[in-house]
Order: structure tokens, then sequence, then C-alpha cells
């Protein structure tokens, strides 16, 4: 068996594992030996030293011998099972949660000596360990100091430490993969010693050290260098250059009210010099609220119909295509031929779209995600455009950039600001522009805090703006009132505020059908309604240029990132905009914190930086819960210095392509072979 054959094994070929262990390892998403080695120990188990029961400390994990008694298993719901025990004749119990009898029975024998190890506490006049973990001694007698690491019930920490043993001595000794010049940044030390290292340390003495760095720095490379080779080989088909007049643009940025910012004259420069090759374009336009992505885009559009294409502009929302479809037929003339595809479309009329589309008769078509659907065919499609898909993962954009064929060129936009180590990280297969300008008509949004009890203050602000023509968009972080959370309701904040407004306020949230919320949001967009009272549903990809106060209650409970994008749902205009910030008294310092940047700057990208540091980078934005989070080790925050000597080689290994070879043991490590086969 060769060697990265063994770790990528199944667990069977543990002595010690049977089918049940199995099954338990699945439950931690644990299937090979090298999943297995993933799972980093916690913390260092003494279990040498067991503490008498005079010296315990509550609060504290330590080890003690215990003799259970008896078992309390109560049959009312919530209520724990206990195990009564003694520890040198005094009384100590064992409380568990969520553990089955026969688990307990099992770990805990009636009168046989055992050592556990956990929090210890203070419950009814005597000492508690909640949840404990069970160490029993060794074959021949001596009780070793154990490795603490995060289980699922049915293992014992004993036996785990045991199968980490066994799995270390047979850890093969894997040729070199990286460069001498880059394995000495490391002292030299190897991956096997790197991986013997992280479960024979304490983790938290780890932290820093050379081999915990030298892994880390092996899964941010070989994550990188997936996407890294998605974009060569994007890069590699050849497609017809799109042929055009550069200088058609001027005719139609001539119809605009405002001058392009120099962040805009050189992404459109970008992207025409992309149409223009004979490589595919694959690029990501990044540009904070505002910045005036949209405009680039049609320019791109445009360049690819006077080349003889179709183009296909794909939008979150069917508002917000809406939107789109009316502002493209004002900017283009008539001899562009546009149209509006949505679930709203009649059959007759969808009919009519979709041949229209294979026969060529249509140059821009507008519509939501149901534009890539089977049974939609274009003649000849020569651009893709995705808005606002910021959750778009490197599969799927790959599975996109293929839809179109080889002349089909792809640009997506995003509206989140994101730091740039986490834009390596979830758009290392595209090429990048920024756009962080923002154009000169933009007013800037004044950012205010307010006490919650000054509410009525913000009632007579927000009536004052409507007066002169305004509009309120109103934000709540709850849909209904809850009992465990302080927080305010859209539900109960439409009621309360009906009564200031006339009745001329809308209510929103996630829950209404997507019918009912279109019509709530056309009134808002006609003037039909003052106040949009609203969860985070508004967040993203609506455009209404009337509106320009957002209030946002309980903003301490949001992310700085999360806020920001809210802001810019207001400013869209050319009146004067503002947003408040409501929040209750005694807040934490993190809280202030966030609320003070976000006052002090109106940058997303500044602002993304500093969210990252405050929440960590896996709660931006929901990213976490979207499966961009990715790495088991890496932080781009704490690592990244690490993220940035990643891109350097990635760069040397993009110019000498026969060095991937060498990395080939790593990426079938990182389970990542599959796809690099594919692509190469």
């Amino acid at each position: 068996m060769q060697d990265y054959e063994y770790l990528l094994s199944s667990l069977e070929k543990v002595k010690g594992i049977g089918s049940k262990t199995i099954q338990l390892f699945f439950k931690k998403k644990i299937k090979t030996i090298f999943d297995l080695l993933w799972h980093l120990p916690i913390s260092k188990i003494e279990t040498s030293k067991t503490t008498d029961i005079k010296n315990l400390q509550i609060g504290k994990d330590q080890s003690i011998k215990i003799i259970p008694i008896k078992y309390n298993f109560p049959r009312i719901r919530n209520l724990p099972n206990r195990v009564n025990c003694l520890s040198s004749n005094e009384k100590i119990d064992c409380v568990f949660f969520n553990s089955y009898e026969g688990y307990i029975k099992k770990i805990l024998p009636i009168n046989k000596e055992v050592i556990v190890y956990g929090k210890i506490g203070f419950y009814k006049e005597k000492y508690q360990i909640t949840n404990p973990k069970i160490v029993s001694e060794s074959e021949d007698g001596n009780i070793k100091d154990l490795k603490n690491y995060s289980l699922t019930e049915g293992l014992t920490i004993t036996k785990y430490n045991k199968i980490i043993e066994e799995v270390l001595k047979n850890i093969p000794n894997l040729k070199e993969w990286h460069s001498k010049n880059l394995i000495e940044k490391f002292d030299n030390v190897s991956w096997k010693q790197s991986i013997e290292k992280i479960h024979n340390f304490d983790y938290e003495k780890l932290k820093n050290s050379k081999y915990l760095r030298r892994l880390i720095f092996d899964e941010i490379l070989a994550n990188f260098l997936i996407s890294s080779q998605i974009r060569l080989k994007i890069k590699k088909i050849k497609k017809k250059k799109k042929i055009f007049n550069k200088n058609i643009k001027f005719k139609y940025l001539k119809k605009l009210k405002f001058e392009l910012t120099n962040d805009q004259k050189n992404a459109i420069a970008d992207i025409e010099n992309d149409l223009n090759s004979k490589q595919r374009m694959f690029r990501l336009i990044q540009g904070d609220v505002g910045s005036g992505k949209t405009i680039v885009s049609l320019i791109a559009a445009l360049s690819s119909i006077k080349s003889g294409y179709q183009v296909a502009l794909m939008v979150p929302t069917e508002i917000l295509a809406k939107q789109h479809y009316n502002f493209s037929s004002n900017f283009f003339s008539s001899d562009i031929k546009i149209d509006l595809l949505s679930s709203k479309t009649d059959y007759l009329n969808k009919k009519k779209i979709l041949k229209n589309l294979e026969d060529n008769k249509i140059n821009l078509i507008i519509g939501t995600h149901s534009l890539f659907q089977k049974k939609i065919k274009f003649k000849k499609l020569g651009l893709i455009i995705i808005d606002e898909q910021h959750k778009f993962g490197v599969n799927q954009r790959k599975e996109l950039s293929d839809k179109g064929g080889n002349d089909c060129d792809v640009l997506v936009m995003s509206a989140t600001p994101i730091p740039r180590t986490m834009m390596m990280t979830i758009y290392g297969d595209m090429d990048v522009t920024l756009i962080k300008e923002k154009p000169k008509n933009r007013k800037e949004i004044k950012t205010y805090s307010k006490l919650d009890s000054k509410i009525e203050e913000v009632i007579s602000f927000a009536k004052k703006e409507i007066l002169n023509g305004g509009q309120v968009f109103w934000v709540c972080p709850l849909i209904e009132k809850s009992k465990k959370l302080d927080q305010q309701s859209a539900v109960e904040k439409n009621i309360f505020l009906q009564k200031y407004f006339n009745k001329r306020v809308g209510l929103i949230h996630g829950s209404m059908k997507k019918e009912d919320k279109n019509n709530v949001l056309n009134d808002f967009l006609n003037k039909k309604i003052d106040v949009l009272v609203s969860t985070t549903v508004i967040e993203v990809g609506i455009d209404f240029p009337k509106a320009n106060v957002i209030v946002i209650e309980n903003a301490n409970k949001y992310g700085l990132s999360q806020l920001h994008q809210l802001r810019g749902r207001v400013g869209r205009g050319d009146r004067k905009s503002f947003c408040i910030l409501i929040f209750k008294s005694h807040l934490s310092e993190n809280a202030k914190k966030r609320i003070n940047i976000l006052k002090n700057s109106n940058d997303g990208f500044e602002i993304s930086e500093h969210d990252m540091k405050l929440r960590g980078y896996g709660d931006i934005l929901g990213f976490k819960q979207s499966g961009i989070k990715k790495f088991k080790l890496a932080d781009p925050i704490l690592n990244k210095d690490l993220f940035d000597l990643a891109e350097k080689e990635i760069k040397k290994i993009e110019k000498n392509s026969s060095k991937l070879g060498d990395y080939y043991k790593l990426l079938k490590l990182y389970d990542r072979v599959s796809i690099i086969n594919d692509i190469i």
C-alpha cells in the first residue's frame, strides 16, 4: 500500500476499532485515518495526578478516583441522570445530560473504582462532575496522563487515546513536497513530525509552534491549489475574441448624470481586455455598497452585444430584476432588445421569450436564477453576469462557467466587501477587480446611535424626513416577539408605528409568501407607504432611491459587516441620508467598538477587516452557515502571514506547472486529487 493510501484508509484498518466504534466516529464526521489525525487534542488530562476530594476546586477540570454506588435515572424530561458516588468515603455525584442509561451503567459500573475527569461543581452541599470523561487504568496497572479530545457519547477517553497511539505508530514518513527554501521557513520539520507533535503536545502550548504552522500552511496551500488550477483551466480554454469598438461606450456614458470614478473606469478596462482576449473571462467585481457596479456590468453587456452575442444577467430577487430591466431599458437605445423573465411572467409571454432567445431575437435577458434552467436555450450566449451572489462556492461557479460553452465569459459581482485573506480563500478561482471609490454624486450617510428610551426623538426625526419627500426603513432582529430574547420584533414594531405615521407603514419578513413580500416592496417603491418595517431580508439587492433613513433596532446584536450592508439600503438617491442605530443601555465593550467603528467609517473594506478581528471569519455575513468556512486549522486573521506565503507559492507554481506534480500527495491527503484530475 502506498504511504498516503494508508492515511486515506477506512478506520477498519486501525487495531481496536470495530463496526460499532466506526459508527461513533461517523457522528464526528471522522471516516478515514487522515480525518482522525485532524481531530486535535484540546488539553492534557493529568490522570496520574488524581486529586483528593478535599482538595477539589470548583470550576476547574480535575481528575478524581470514585466508586459508583447508586444510579438515579428520573423519568421527568429535562432532568439529568445522576450517579451517586464515593471518593475517600465522601459523597460526590456524576451528572449526565442527554446520556443513555445503558451507556452510563457501562462506563460507571456499581462498586468498581474508576477515575473520572471533568469540571468540578458544587450542588446541594456536595461536589459533582457534569458529563465526566471516564479514565480507566491501563492494562499493566499504571495510570498514564492522557490527551483530552472532544468525543461523541460511547467513546471513552482511554479508548480514544489507545486508538490515536496505534495510528501514530503507523504514520508513514512521506516524501517532502515543499521546496528546500520553503521548508526552511518551518525549521525543516517534516509532515510526520508535525502530526506527531500536535497529538503529543498540549494544544494550548502548540498554537505558535513550527509544527502547527507547517500543517496550517499545507492546508492553505492545498485549498489555494484547487482555486488556482480551476482559474488556469478556464484560461486555457480558447474562445473567439469579442471584437467591438471601445469608443461605443462613450455614447451611452454621456446619458449618465455623473462621471465614472477611476475604479469604475479601471474595472471596465479589465473587462474589455478579458472580452477581447482569447482566454475566457472569469472575473469578480468586488465593490462596496453604492460603488456603481451595475453601470460597469451594463458596459460589459454592451461590448458583448455589439460583438454579436447574447447576454444573461442574473439577480437574486424579482424586484431587483425589474429594477435592472427598467434601468437597462432607459440606458440602452431601442436597437438593443431587452426582456425580463421571472416567475411572474405569464405562460404565453414566457413561451415567446424562450423562442426569441433561441432565435437570437433578444440581446439581453434579465431574471433570477431560473435563467439557467435546462429548458432555456440561447442561440449565442456570450456573457453571463451574476449580481449579488456572494454565497456561490467554487464548484457552483465552475459548473456555471461551463454552461454557456467555450465562447461564454462570466462576470460575477458582489457588494460584500471582505478582507483580502478571506477573498483569496473564497474567490481564488477568479480574477478580482476592486471598486472602492464611491461616485461623486453619492451622498455620505450620517450614522448616529440612540438609546431605545429616546424612540420618540427618532420618530419625530423620521416624520420630518418623510415631510421632505423621504422614506424610512425600520429594521428589527426578530419577526415575532420572543419570551426568551429581549429584542424588538418586526410584527410588534409595525403595530406600534402605524399610529405615528397615519397607517402608511408596511411590513416584510422572511416568513411571508414571496408574492406578498413583493407587493409590499412595490408599495414602498411607488410611495404608497412611507415606512417599511422589516427584518434583515432587505439587506441585499434592493434599490429604493427615495429611502434616505434607516433605523436599526438592537443594533448591538448585528455584526459590523451586516450593519454596513443594511446601512447601504439608503443613500442611493440625491438626498442626504441617515442611519440611526438603536440600542439598550449596558452595552458590552465589543458592541461599543462596533457602533463607534460604524459611526466613523463608510468604507466597507475597512469595516470588514474590523469585523473579522472582532467576530472571527466564519461569522461574517453568515459565511459559516454557507460552507465557506472550510479550514480545520487555518484562520485568515491569526495566520495572515501564512496566507500571504501560500499566495506567493501559488504564483510560482502557476509559472512552472511541472511543480504541481510535487504537490500531488498533498492534494491526495486533502481529498482534492479527483478535482485536480478533472481539471488537468
